[in-house]
């Protein structure tokens, strides 16, 4: 940003009835970065002792209610979802109207429960920082992060300032002055094409699609599908941000259906499809359910082979019978899509370890996985099979020729080199 640049707006949420010298603080400590606080009043009951830029009174109203309708429900957890309604709905509209550059959030669980759904509304590449005592905990659901929230916890802090405090507020404030002036927005110049993998050790066809994509003027994302990637991969596609899609590592079904943590949520599989975007999907992975490389396996994994992929996370095979639930599961979750969808499947295997002589390799529950997927894929989905591994060279040819097919057919817009 140059020097003659306006100053970046920053929202700082939080309730200031019972937060009033943190968000004071966080508001000086941004003027002093440079930055242009804007207060946003989300309290209920009480009223803070300085005038808010946007007051209670205008998030009940962006809520289409009143504060005291939301005061007078008389249960706290309803009372905090409006608010949160509210303060959702109006920072759209301050971004929309080019009066927000950033936001930060202050809160416990409840300004946290709020926050998620702040940051949610506003598009990738907006700056959103959330303040919180639950940073990081399992209470929050994978599923409400937004791809590119950033989040630090209020340590030592949770009623009123002291030196800790005040050193975690000031990095955040400078981190979200910091990212308003100096981020780079994503580039909409070139179509988008999104692609999921795992890292490379496993999953390799991204090093062959991706260059050919950029040479065929698409900007190319890959998104790791272990959970968090995964979920910044569906909040993308439900905003219908993507041209096309290679969702070739859709693990992460496997992994919500055994109820891992390393999951991105049930809707996996099925927003790009909802979104109406051209979609080519293959089961990479999907043989497998990641845990926790730290903890014991659990009694249903006992006795199936398993991979320590590092000290965080491993993974675990599945049996036969269970590949073939996977498998059904799938075909219902593209069955739902309501664009062109083609589901490619490689014979010789899903990913790298389960080559013969690797750890996870199992002829037996791929040949199962296989026989169930040709019953599974509906009939609105072009079911291709290549005879390769999915990372061999042959299957990433093919994947390319049904993308170029589909945009020589108007399917899928032009790349702009």
């Amino acid at each position: 940003m140059s020097p003659a640049a306006p100053l970046p707006r920053i929202l700082v949420i939080g309730t200031g009835d019972t937060k009033c010298d943190e968000l004071q603080f966080m508001a000086s400590v941004i003027r002093e970065a440079g930055g242009q606080p804007a207060m946003m009043d989300v309290s209920i009951l009480g009223d803070p002792p300085y005038s808010p830029d946007y007051s209670k009174h205008d998030i009940a109203k962006a809520a289409s209610t009143t504060i005291e309708a939301i005061a007078e429900s008389g249960d706290e957890n309803s009372a905090m979802a409006a608010m949160a309604k509210g303060a959702s709905a109006l920072t759209r509209r301050l971004y929309d109207d080019g009066l927000v550059d950033g936001i930060i959030v202050l809160g416990g669980s409840m300004g946290t429960d709020l926050a998620l759904d702040v940051a949610a509304v506003l598009p990738l590449g907006v700056p959103k920082f959330v303040v919180s005592t639950i940073a990081y905990s399992h209470l929050i659901p994978p599923e409400r992060i937004a791809p590119d929230l950033m989040m630090i916890l209020w340590a030592g802090g949770l009623y009123g300032l002291n030196s800790i405090c005040r050193s975690v507020l000031s990095q955040a404030c400078g981190a979200v002055v910091g990212a308003a002036k100096h981020g780079t927005k994503p580039d909409r110049e070139r179509p988008l094409v999104g692609i999921t993998s795992l890292g490379s050790s496993c999953l390799k066809y991204m090093k062959y699609l991706r260059p050919e994509l950029e040479k065929r003027g698409y900007d190319v994302a890959v998104f790791h599908s272990t959970g968090m990637g995964g979920r910044a991969y569906e909040a993308i596609a439900a905003k219908g941000d993507f041209a096309a899609v290679f969702d070739f590592c859709i693990q992460e079904v496997s992994n919500h259906h055994y109820s891992s943590v390393v999951t991105s949520g049930p809707d996996r599989l099925e927003n790009a499809g909802r979104a109406g975007i051209p979609q080519l999907v293959a089961p990479g992975a999907v043989d497998m359910v990641d845990l926790q490389a730290w903890q014991e396996l659990p009694a249903i994994f006992a006795d199936r082979p398993y991979h320590a992929h590092n000290r965080l996370i491993g993974s675990v095979t599945t049996s036969p019978e269970g590949r073939r639930k996977v498998a059904r599961l799938i075909g219902e979750k593209l069955k739902r899509a309501d664009a062109k969808v083609a589901f490619l499947l490689p014979t010789e295997g899903l990913q790298e370890w389960d080559k013969p002589e690797e750890p996870l390799h199992d002829p037996e529950g791929l040949d199962a996985f296989i026989d169930e997927m040709r019953r599974a894929v509906p009939p609105s989905v072009t079911l291709r099979e290549i005879d390769a591994h999915i990372n061999a060279p042959a299957f990433s040819a093919a994947a390319l020729a049904i993308f170029d097919q589909w945009v020589a057919e108007g399917v899928i817009p032009e790349g702009r080199p």
